[in-house]
Order: C-alpha cells, then sequence, then structure tokens
C-alpha cells in the first residue's frame, strides 16, 4: 500500500473532483439508510391496523430528517391508505435522488481517474524520453510498453472504481451500524459478530493477492516482449521457418502467465463466498434474534425489518471489500513497477550550468578519450585523441568494433566518456544543455529508423512544420527525390512500420533528408550508404560534397568513398588511433588505408571486366 503513496500529488490536483465526488458518495448513502426507517414506521402502522390485539408499536429511533418527515405527515391524520401510498412515494422518490447522486458520483470520480491517468502516462512517456542510450540496452520494449498499458489501466483501477467503492462501503457501513445501534446495540453486536472473522479473511487473502499480482505483472511483461519481438522479426521468422519455436516460446510464457492468472483468481475466488456466508449468518442471526424478541414484544417488527433491510443493503458493499481490495492490490504491485521505473535516473543529464543557447562551431577536441560500455564490458575508446577544425570533412575508417560509432554516440552524449574530455569550440560538452547540442548536430544512423507515417513527415521530423519546399530540396540532396516522385501519392506516401515497404537504399536515403533538412553545423554520417549500389553512391556523395562546403562532418565508414575530397582520413583499430593523414600519406604509410583502397579499386575493376 505504501506505493500507492506517489498517487496522492494526483489527488490534490483533482481535490476539485474528489472531495465533489465524496460528497456525492456520502449523499447517495445518506438518502439509501432513509428508506428503511420510513419502512419501520410502516410496517408498525401495518401492524396497527391488524385485527384482533393491537400491541403498541415501540417507537423508532429515527434520523432527524425521518423524524422531521413522519411528524408532518402525522399533522395531516391520513387514512392509512393514503399514509401507505405517500410513505411509498417517498421511498420511491429516494431512490431517484439517491440514482442521481451516484450519476454525479461517478461523473466526478471516475473522470477524475481518466485525469490521473492521462497524466500518468504521459509521466511515463517523459521519463522515457528522458532516459539514457544505456537503459535501452538493458530493457526489453515489451516491458516497457506493459509497464505505460497494462500498469497503468490497473493503477487506474485504484484512482477510480476502487477508491469510489472504498468510500461507497466505508459511508454506507457506516451509516447502517450507526442506525442500527441506535434501535438496538445488543441486536447490532450480535448480527455483527462474525465481521471480525471475515476481516481476517480479508487480510489473509490480500497477502496472497499482493504476491500473485507482481508474479503476474512480470509475467505479462515475459509475454508481451516475446509477442512484439516476434511481429517486429516476422520476416526473420519465416525466413528461417521458426514459427513453431517461436510459437512454442510464447506457448511457455503464455503457459505460465495462464497457471499464476488462474492461481489468482481461485484466491480470489475465495472473497465472494466468504462475504456471502458471513452476510447470511448475520442475516440469519437477525431473523432468529430478532424474531425472538419480537414475540416478546410485537411492538419490535418494524425495527427488525428495518434490520433486516440493512443487512441486506449492507451484503453488496461488504462482498465489494474483496473485489476492492483486489484491485488496491493490483494497483499497489503495478505501482511498485512504476515507482521503480519513474525513479531511476538518467545518467546523461544537463549540468547546472549547461549553456542554454550554445552555437556549435569552431573546433571538436577529443583529447585522451576512454570508454568502456557499461552494459557490456566491452572497451570501445582507449586513449583517443582528434581535433576537427571548423569545415572539416573527416572520414572515419576501421573494422567491426574498432570504435567508430562510439565517437558519434559520445559526441551526441548517448553516453560519457569514463576520461578524457570532448569540446567543441571552447565549450566542454558536457556543459552545453543536451537538446541544444542535438539540435544543431545532425545524426544519420547505422540502423535506419523510420515511423509509421508520410514521406514528407519523416523528412521534416527534426524541423516541425518545415515547408514542402525544404523538404524536396533535402529529398534532392540525399538522391531520393526521384524515386518518391514514383509512388503513387509522391511525398504523401504512407511509410509501414520501421519503413518496411521500402527498399534498404531508400530507407537510408530518406534518413540522409531527415538529417540534411535541419541544415546543421556539425553532421556526423554511421555507414549510411551500405544499402546503396555504387552508382547511386557516386550520385549521393556528389550531392553531398556541394551541400557539405561550410560544414564539418564526420563520415563513419566501411569503405572509402572516391572522389570524396577528405581534410583528414582516420583509422581506428581496437578503440585506438591506428593510422591519420591524407590520402596520400596514408597510401605512402602502406597500411590499413592503402590496403582497403587497393582492395575496392580491384573490386570495381572486376565489375567492369
Amino acid at each position: 500500500m505504501k506505493h500507492l503513496a506517489a498517487l496522492n500529488h494526483y489527488f490534490w490536483k483533482y481535490r476539485k473532483r474528489f472531495f465533489i465526488g465524496m460528497f456525492f458518495v456520502v449523499a447517495s448513502n445518506y438518502f439509501a439508510v432513509l428508506a428503511p426507517q420510513i419502512t419501520g414506521y410502516v410496517i408498525n402502522q401495518v401492524q396497527q391496523q391488524l385485527p384482533g390485539k393491537h400491541p403498541v408499536a415501540s417507537p423508532g429511533v429515527h434520523d432527524a430528517v425521518v423524524n422531521t418527515y413522519i411528524g408532518w405527515i402525522s399533522g395531516f391524520e391520513l387514512s392509512f391508505g393514503w399514509l401507505v401510498a405517500i410513505c411509498s412515494l417517498t421511498i420511491l422518490l429516494i431512490a431517484i435522488a439517491r440514482g442521481v447522486l451516484m450519476f454525479f458520483m461517478r461523473q466526478t470520480i471516475i473522470v477524475m481517474s481518466r485525469h490521473i491517468e492521462f497524466d500518468q502516462k504521459n509521466q511515463i512517456f517523459q521519463q522515457y524520453q528522458q532516459l539514457d542510450t544505456a537503459f535501452y540496452k538493458t530493457h526489453s520494449t515489451g516491458d516497457l510498453m506493459n509497464r505505460m498499458s497494462e500498469d497503468v489501466s490497473r493503477v487506474r483501477m485504484y484512482t477510480g472504481p476502487a477508491i469510489m467503492y472504498l468510500i461507497n462501503l466505508v459511508t454506507l457501513i457506516g451509516f447502517c451500524i450507526i442506525n442500527m445501534f441506535r434501535n438496538d446495540v445488543q441486536l447490532t453486536l450480535l448480527v455483527l459478530a462474525p465481521l471480525p472473522v471475515l476481516a481476517i479473511t480479508i487480510y489473509w487473502v490480500n497477502s496472497i493477492i499482493n504476491r500473485k499480482s507482481e508474479i503476474i505483472q512480470a509475467n505479462l511483461s515475459d509475454l508481451t516482449t516475446n509477442a512484439q519481438e516476434s511481429y517486429s522479426g516476422i520476416r526473420v521468422i519465416k525466413s528461417f521457418v521458426q514459427e513453431k519455436a517461436m510459437l512454442g516460446f510464447f506457448e511457455k510464457n503464455s503457459e505460465a502467465y495462464r497457471n499464476n492468472a488462474i492461481g489468482l483468481a481461485r484466491v480470489e475466488a475465495l472473497y465472494f463466498p466468504s462475504m456471502t456466508l458471513m452476510m447470511g449468518i448475520s442475516t440469519i442471526l437477525t431473523i432468529l434474534i430478532g424474531g425472538m424478541q419480537a414475540i416478546e414484544d410485537p411492538g419490535k417488527v418494524g425495527m427488525i425489518v428495518e434490520f433486516v433491510i440493512y443487512i441486506n443493503m449492507l451484503t453488496f458493499p461488504v462482498s465489494a471489500i474483496g473485489w476492492t481490495a483486489s484491485m488496491i492490490q493490483r494497483a499497489a504491485a503495478s505501482q511498485k513497477r512504476l515507482n521503480e521505473f519513474l525513479n531511476i535516473k538518467p545518467a546523461i543529464v544537463d549540468a547546472s550550468d549547461a549553456v542554454k543557447d550554445p552555437v556549435l562551431g569552431g573546433m571538436i577536441i577529443f583529447n585522451k578519450v576512454n570508454f568502456t560500455y557499461p552494459h557490456t564490458g566491452i572497451k570501445a575508446l582507449q586513449d583517443f585523441s582528434l581535433t576537427v577544425n571548423s569545415g572539416d570533412k573527416i572520414l572515419i575508417l576501421g573494422k567491426t568494433g574498432s570504435g567508430k560509432t562510439t565517437l558519434a554516440q559520445l559526441l551526441l552524449r548517448f553516453y560519457e566518456p569514463d576520461s578524457g574530455s570532448i569540446t567543441i569550440g571552447d565549450k566542454p560538452l558536457n556543459r552545453i544543455a543536451l537538446q541544444e547540442l542535438r539540435r544543431q548536430i545532425s545524426y544519420v544512423q547505422q540502423d535506419v529508423f523510420l515511423f509509421s507515417d508520410t514521406v514528407a513527415n519523416n523528412i521534416r521530423f527534426g524541423v516541425s512544420g518545415a515547408p514542402m519546399e525544404k523538404v524536396k530540396e533535402a529529398a534532392r540532396f540525399a538522391n531520393v527525390d526521384k524515386d518518391i516522385m514514383g509512388f503513387e501519392q509522391q511525398y504523401e506516401t504512407m511509410i509501414g512500420e520501421r519503413g518496411v515497404t521500402l527498399s534498404g537504399g531508400q530507407k537510408q536515403r530518406i534518413s540522409i533528408a531527415r538529417a540534411l533538412i535541419k541544415n546543421p553545423e556539425i553532421i556526423l554520417f554511421d555507414d549510411c550508404l551500405s544499402a546503396v549500389d555504387a552508382k547511386t553512391e557516386k550520385e549521393i556523395i556528389g550531392h553531398l560534397y556541394g551541400y557539405l562546403q561550410d560544414k564539418t562532418a564526420l563520415i563513419i565508414t566501411h569503405r572509402i568513398f572516391a572522389g570524396f575530397n577528405f581534410d583528414k582520413i582516420i583509422v581506428l583499430k581496437d578503440g585506438k588511433l591506428a593510422e591519420t593523414g591524407t590520402h596520400e600519406t596514408l597510401m605512402a604509410q602502406n597500411g590499413y588505408y592503402a590496403e582497403l583502397y587497393q582492395l575496392q579499386l580491384s573490386e570495381k575493376g572486376e565489375e567492369t571486366a
């Protein structure tokens, strides 16, 4: 339950709806307990009209409103028929009034819970946006999705229905017990004797429900992750004919979820029979003991009827204790998971004195940078130093795992170096506000990701509201305009999830256009032409060469771009700077660069032949 305390600020935020809703709950239950008092009065009046002896009815101890009402109708000296008719009409009006109040009760508290759900989902999504890259390396997408959907939904059941029914049952039980004590303390104590046993049962079952709810939520995360990975990798699954194997994994996770869910359902099934049994015993005790009292004092018949109505009124709220407690326990388990997530602090944050409006330019300096990936322990860079002058075009080469991509990710502060420093101009990288840093740098990633939206919106993703002229200009620089114009709906063509409707080369070129439209000072290309043919690559490089004239560019690749005049070429090996220089100096060194260059020349010669 302590985990649900994190929601208190939401209740305070929507306190107007919350307190008005509480008023409607209390008012509806107050109207509910008026009807049994009027019914008891009518029963006594009926008893007075029976033939034979007329027992003197015991004066009922009624609510002030009911006593005022009885005094009012008694003043009219109505006939018995009119008295019953007016009392019946009054009970009907009370029921209608209670129904109206219950409607407003739901319109305030349940609507409040929807507002809280909205705020909570936004808070969680904002936390997703703030967390660093390392977090996403160690957490599955399915688990993250489950927290926003299933966990938040269960918490909403607490902030809405559970709170509403909890207030409802407390006020209704309170009103009923107060009126029962007013009439007969001894009889009240006897008929309520089974309730302590019920309370112990509820406590015991709740502890089991809480434990099982946490297990079920973990099972559901595994199930969601399994399904999400299967959907995303369906082409790989089909190409390797692994449908049965993946189905087996899903069935295994599904079976674990089913077994635990059934186990929880069995435990919850103890609630309603227990409630019904206890309330049945209370009703029997009321009739038995009350009947014995009525034999000795026939004037108590009306009071006994009133007691029976109270016990019947208590049946639903007492039964709802189990359901409400179950919802609260499930919400507590889900909120615990959400609290753990929301309490995660991003490793990459703005410094207190971060520059909010920097103008990036000048030199980029890597000074003795060391970096090891925290989730794998792989040492990506070792004592790496590099100076990039403003406007330089730098080619970064190296084998897989040599640390090329790490340079780009450090420059964007996806990670912090373990030691050493990175500066842009005269500003240390960690003194520049993150959003401003990334806004002024364009990054074409190795793993291309396109959103399920139009081609135009994917290109203008980094510049919201960019005019179509700018979109087309960026597409022309990326040499993808002709392809787009060949689509049936051209720039308004919808791209499937992750760009599934496009070829690999088209996706890469659209991602390049998305980077170029920002018109950044610094641009990073990370192996962004691996999926295009040699002719298209040459055309793209031709366009880029003109575009990048006044910009600083770091081009990370596995192969050399012929015809592109780089200011500096560096070769990485095992995270260390192995070679550096111009094309001519590196060819003279006859190292890795020269070997790679000769290999590409021979491959082109073979293609020509």
